[in-house]
This record gives structure tokens, sequence and C-alpha cells, in this order.
């Protein structure tokens, strides 16, 4: 084994690597940790690393760009670890300079050559000589804050048209903050002061979430550390995520439909509030046969399988399978853009378009024309988001109830009356809100 295989800085370089060939970096950050042999104070730093690479990107190839003179000789790995070193030379203050120059120039001689090496360390003397390029000098405002905060033109466009500048800048500012760890406390098998005491027990600091009922946000050690986790008590979920399902306020009774229910994180939370004695029941779809599997094992480990059937079935395909009237309550958590998701999934910023939201727009009206007919009358259609843009959002809304005038909207009612004096009946949350991921909720009532 290399001394590159457990050094943090280089397995940054590899895990980001993987995520510019597409993959995921929460998943690469866990295979790599899981992998090897490093120190919890070493995995923090790769951690911190990789998400601050991500989120500054654009920002850290506007301050490479002068000392780069051929970009297109450049080894995609020797760019990306140069950006390593620019990241961390402008966000991570008590790490020495020199400490980051030698790291970066070692890196570059064990996985490069030394024609690699001199180029980097060319590089990283000549910036260190001149400075870096002072973003305020950029002329165009937008182009400004694209470059300063990262995030592509379109998005900063389209959230200064609707939410206005102000409200878009808070937004830009709060989403390359590091993102909360969240928990659900399953409270259909422990109440949330027994989980609270387990937490305190176990060395945890926590406090409890402002925007869910049942959330606490912890501070320090790993969640899934934790007894309760293990012992399916408790799950990793953000505290927006939580508030469609409770929302919905369901009775121990009911049939419920989770029309796009994978990993299953909310199929578990709206099973909690449903007792299989009762033939409470939860039917939860997806479009991909492996996802079902994740439904079906998060059911398992929350010990409410009982009350959980999953299936691979298009939720636009839901007349072939099921009755009209079948549902007391369905829940459409739509597949959508995931802009909310940022702060959590840095990497969404750069792979979405415009034409990507306007797309996914249609199918989730798709899904929720295809679902309509299946709740009972007087039930109700939960229809939610993880994005900020309002053609995924209102747009959708407005769209659905004009073409089904036997729906109304009703408000939308959290535990802890979230924006309790809006004039909406739907409920946006912001990244800058509350700290938590962005989300939108809302409800339409079948009058008949």
């Amino acid at each position: 084994m290399s001394n590159l295989d457990n050094n943090p800085r280089s397995m940054a370089v590899t895990a980001l690597t993987r995520v510019s060939n597409g993959a995921y970096s929460n998943l690469q950050l866990n295979q790599l940790i899981d992998q090897s042999d490093i120190s919890p104070r070493d995995a923090g730093l790769l951690t911190t690393i990789v998400y601050g690479v991500i989120q500054h990107r654009m920002t850290i190839d506007y301050q490479l760009k002068p000392f780069i003179k051929h970009p297109q000789k450049v080894a995609p790995w020797v760019n990306i670890l140069l950006q390593t070193a620019v990241y961390q030379m402008q966000y991570l203050e008590r790490v020495p300079k020199r400490a980051i120059f030698n790291e970066t120039i070692q890196i570059a001689k064990q996985r490069g050559h030394e024609g690699i090496r001199r180029f980097v360390t060319g590089v990283l003397h000549q910036m260190d000589r001149v400075g870096l390029p002072d973003l305020d000098e950029i002329t165009d405002p937008l182009e400004r804050q694209a470059i300063t905060y990262s995030m592509p033109k379109w998005l900063i466009e389209s959230l200064t048209n609707q939410l206005g500048a102000a409200k878009t800048q808070s937004i830009l500012a709060s989403i390359n903050q590091p993102a909360n760890q969240s928990v659900r406390v399953a409270t259909d098998q422990i109440s949330l002061l027994e989980a609270q005491q387990a937490l305190r027990d176990e060395g945890y600091d926590f406090e409890a979430s402002q925007v869910a009922a049942d959330g606490l946000v912890l501070k320090g050690k790993p969640a899934n550390q934790a007894t309760l986790f293990k012992n399916g008590q408790l799950t990793i979920q953000d505290e927006s995520a939580m508030l469609p399902a409770e929302s919905m306020a369901l009775q121990p009774n009911m049939m419920v439909l989770d029309a796009c229910a994978a990993p299953g994180g909310k199929t578990v939370q709206l099973a909690g509030q449903l007792s299989a004695a009762s033939r409470g029941q939860v039917v939860a779809l997806d479009i991909h046969e492996h996802k079902v599997k994740l439904i079906k094992q998060n059911a398992k480990r929350m010990h409410v399988n009982d009350r959980v059937v999953a299936q691979a079935l298009d939720a636009r395909k839901v007349g072939d399978v099921f009755e009209d009237e079948t549902f007391d309550a369905i829940l459409v958590d739509a597949p959508c853009s995931g802009i909310g998701l940022i702060r959590r999934k840095p990497e969404i910023r750069y792979e979405k378009q415009l034409t990507d939201v306007q797309a996914l727009a249609k199918i989730q009206l798709s899904i929720l024309d295809a679902v309509a007919k299946k709740v009972k009358i007087n039930g109700i259609i939960t229809y939610s988001t993880c994005t900020i843009l309002n053609q995924e959002n209102r747009d959708v809304v407005k769209a659905f109830l004009a073409q089904h005038p036997d729906f109304e909207s009703v408000r939308v009612n959290t535990k802890h009356d979230l924006k309790g004096s809006r004039t909406t009946d739907y409920l946006e949350i912001y990244p800058d809100d509350y700290d938590s991921d962005g989300f939108f909720v809302s409800q339409f009532k079948r009058v008949r």
C-alpha cells in the first residue's frame, strides 16, 4: 500500500476525478473512507476538500485560469489537484500554506512524473508571488455573482426574476455553508425525550429541529454510529424532507400511496403514522426495480415492513394497477431538479439546465394527472419537491388545479406552524430560511 492510499489530499483528487466523470460525491466519499484506514480527523479534511472544491469550482477555476497557459495540455487529475490547492489556500485558514504546497507537490510527483511535479510547483509558486485574481474586478454584475458564489448564470437569473435580488443574494450566501446533520426520531417506537436522553448518554451534542417536530440536528459524531440508528429508531433525513409526511396527519387505518418513493425515507415516515392492526398500509412505488429493494430495506430497518408494500411501477401508469378512489391519501414527492439540495449535493448546480427544469415540470404534472382519480373524495394529494424554482412548484400547482376542477387547494399545516403568517396555501422553504434543504409542499383536496 502506497502512502497515497491514506493521504486525505490524494484521496480528494481521486474522489473529485470520479465525480467529474459522473459519480455522486457523497457515495464516493463514503466508499473511499470505508476502504481506507484514515483517522476521523483526516476523513474530515477529505470531506471538506471534496465538498469545498465542488461548491467553489467556478470561483477556483477563475482564479486558476491566469496561471495555466495551455489548459488543454493539462491532464484532468492535475487540474483537480491544483483546484484542491487553491481551495485550501482560500478557504481553509488553519492549514499552513507550506503544508498545502509540500503535499500538493508530493502528490504530483507520486501520481505523475517529474514534468508534472515541475509544472505544479511552478503554478503554486507563481500564485504565491502574484496573488490570485480579485473577484471584485469582474465588471459584469451577473458574471461577478456567478463566479463569486459558483452558481450558473441561468439559475441566478431565474431566482432573481422569481424572488427578487435581495432574497436571491441571501440564498447564494447560504448555499456554500456545510449542510446540517439532521435525523428523524421514529416516534412510533420511542419518544422524542427518550431518544434525546439516549443520544446524550452516548455523548451526542444536538438541538431540537425548528423545522420538523420529530427532527434533531446533531453535531460532531456521525449519526449512523448511534445505537438508536443501529436499532432502527432513528433515521438520517433532512429537516425539510420530513415536512410532507408530517403535514399529511394520517389516521392509523388509512390506505396511502407514496407514488415516487425510493429510497423510502418518506415511506417509513408515513408508515410510522399507520397501524398494521388497523389495516393501515403504504403502497410505495418506484420506476426502478433496484430502487424498490432500497424501499424494502428501509422499511425493514425501521420496523414498518408490516405496513409497507413496495412495487416497481411508473407512477404515470397507476391506472393500469389500481382502481379509482383506492387511497385515503397520496404523496407525490415528485422527481425534480433538486436545486433545493445544493448545500448537500453541490454538483447539482453544474448538471442542470433550464431545459431540464421545463421537462421535469411536464413529468410532475403527468404524475399528478395519473394519480388524481386514485384518491377518495375528500382525500388529499400532497405534492412536494426538493427544488426552489417556480416552474416545478407554483406553476405545476396552478396547472394541476386549472385542469382538475374536482380538486381545491388546501393549506399545508406543520406541527411547528412554519411560516404561519404566509398568505399562500403551499409552503416554500428556502435554504437560507432555516439552514435546511430547499423544499416545496402543497396539498389538494378532492371535492367530487
